[in-house]
Parts: C-alpha cells; sequence; structure tokens
C-alpha cells in the first residue's frame, strides 16, 4: 500500500536523486532511515553522535528510487576526529539533489538550529524539514507554532512532522521528497539497500552494541576494525574476526570485563543481529586491544572511521 500511495503516475519517467540527511546530534537521523527503508543499514543508539561517517541508503519504488545519505551530526566539535565527522557531513551537501533536514521537535536547540540553518542557506539547495518525534508531543497543538515559525524563517519544500520510531508521517515525507528528485536512470540495483562493504556493516553493528552497554567516554573511545571474514566450507557459517580498538588499559578491562563477561555479551548481541540482518549462521570473534591517542591521529582516523569514504 505504501508503495501505491507514494509512486508518481505510471506515465511519468523515471526519477533518481541523492537526499542528504542532516541535523544535530540524537535527532533521530538514523532511525528515520532505517524505517524508511524498512531494513537496518545505519546503526542507532540513545547516545549522541553515534554515526561516525556517511551512510547510503537506497530506497527503490516502481518508477522512483532515493539515495539517502545519512551523515554525522553537525556539531560544533572539539576533537579531530568529530571535526572530521563535521566536515564530511558539510562537504556532502554540495553533491545531493536535495536536503532533508531532521529536527527534534520534542526538544529544542535554538541556537544550534539556527547554525544549522544558516548552512542549509549557504547549500542553497531543494530542503524539506522532518520535525521528528512528535510522538513525544502530547498536545499536537503545540506544534503549529513551530511550523509556523520554521515556515517564516526559510522557504522549505515542505514541513512534515513525523515520529520515524512509530513510523508517522513517512509516507507523506517520502511523497514530498520524490517531487524533488530529478528525472533519471536509477543508479543501483533496486534489490540493494546499501553499497556498505560488509566489513564496515559488520564494525559498525559489534560498534553498536559497545555503544549500548558501556557507557561515559568508552563508547566514544572505541573504534572497530574487521580483520577477517570468512566462510567455512564444511558447515557455511561465516567466520568473522575483529578487534574493538580502544585508548586506554582502563577502558580495555571494562570492555573484557570481570571473566570476559562485558566482551561475551557485545559478541554475543552482534552475532545474533548479524544472523538475523545477513540471514545466515555467523561465528565471531572479538579481540579488545589499545590504541592510544588514536582519535586526535589522522593517520589512524582514516583507517578506522573514515575507510569508506
Amino acid at each position: 500500500m505504501m508503495e501505491e500511495k507514494a509512486k508518481i503516475d505510471d506515465t511519468s519517467k523515471k526519477r533518481c536523486g541523492f537526499v542528504a540527511i542532516i541535523g544535530l546530534p540524537n535527532a533521530g537521523k538514523s532511525t528515520l532511515l532505517n524505517q524508511l527503508l524498512g531494513t537496518k543499514v545505519s546503526i542507532v543508539s540513545p547516545k549522541p553522535q553515534t554515526t561516525r561517517f556517511n551512510i547510503r541508503g537506497v530506497l527503490t519504488r516502481d518508477n522512483y528510487q532515493i539515495v539517502f545519505i545519512d551523515t554525522p551530526g553537525i556539531h560544533d566539535a572539539k576533537s579531530l576526529m568529530n571535526k572530521l565527522m563535521v566536515e564530511q557531513a558539510l562537504n556532502t551537501l554540495a553533491e545531493v539533489d536535495a536536503i532533508l533536514w531532521v529536527l527534534d521537535a520534542a526538544n529544542r536547540s535554538p541556537k544550534e538550529e539556527s547554525s544549522l540553518l544558516e548552512v542549509i542557506k549557504s547549500a542553497n539547495k531543494p530542503t524539506i524539514l522532518a520535525l521528528n518525534k512528535v510522538d513525544l508531543i502530547k498536545n499536537k497543538n503545540e506544534l503549529l507554532p513551530v511550523i509556523d515559525y520554521f515556515s517564516k524563517l526559510y522557504e522549505f519544500k515542505a514541513i512534515v512532522p513525523v515520529s520515524a520510531l512509530e513510523r508517522d508521517g513517512l509516507d507523506e515525507l517520502e511523497e514530498e521528497l520524490v517531487k524533488l528528485l530529478p528525472e533519471s536512470e536509477f543508479y543501483y540495483p533496486p534489490e540493494m539497500a546499501t553499497d556498505l562493504p560488509l566489513r564496515l556493516f559488520v564494525a559498525e553493528i559489534i560498534r553498536e552494541k559497545v555503544f549500548l552497554n558501556t557507557y561515559q567516554e568508552i563508547p566514544y573511545s572505541v573504534a572497530v576494525e574487521v580483520n577477517e571474514i570468512e566462510e567455512n566450507p564444511e558447515n557455511g557459517v561465516l567466520v568473522i574476526r575483529a578487534t574493538i580498538f580502544c585508548e586506554r588499559d582502563s577502558q580495555k578491562g571494562i570492555l573484557i570485563g570481570k571473566g570476559g563477561r562485558m566482551l561475551k555479551k557485545i559478541g554475543t548481541l552482534a552475532r545474533e543481529e548479524l544472523e538475523f540482518l545477513l540471514k545466515r549462521k555467523v561465528y565471531l570473534e572479538l579481540w579488545v586491544k589499545t590504541l592510544e591517542g588514536w582519535r586526535e591521529k589522522e593517520s589512524q582516523l582514516k583507517r578506522l572511521i573514515l575507510p569508506y569514504q
């Protein structure tokens, strides 16, 4: 039903284009992307700044294809790693056909929103504003002044209230996005949901489990590198070996946990999700190693954070 509702009439030509998803950290960009695609391509957590590099997600219907680019949250970056993340997000805006600004309507940040709006104005691309997390707003009438406020600030092509978590408003959002696509043949095969290489996809799933099960600075001090992926010819099991890097030995101890319990938990959760997403049996081996100060070393950042760019 969703496909029928959102598609353009059958006589129209094919449309295809790139849409950058931007927003402040923790606005729900990755959740929105996953929900639009109906499958997981970008990791999520309640913690801000989970996304570290651009993730492409491909939504294909009968006569249009939207290539979403989920970007790292734009913020006032301090570390070299975060500066590179923000730079990557900003550079993306010059290469897309349209922008989708995802804004947390339940937790406004006017000062940061104003800065982001200036970025959008400079990019000068057709932009849709998605007011996300409306499920957290009990009185929906409170949205009316917010919509009025933003409609006077900038000429958005549409302002759409949505709840990515509850899938509310996503059909309308998709319809509005299709209107911004240029006429073009598809860039990707219809069955493809992302062009993220398997090694990076696996590394991201493991990192997500670190984010969900550790606290304070530890998740931000961690990077994951997949060392090997091979299929066992005897039983068809996908054998994956990966290393979790942290910055200090004290963090290494926490990641491993007493008797190895934390590492086992992270590994089990990652393996179970990988088996679900890849639809095959997985054997996962994890190691934890200390790599001091890797977030401030450009060579390590290019190796661990930006290998896809």
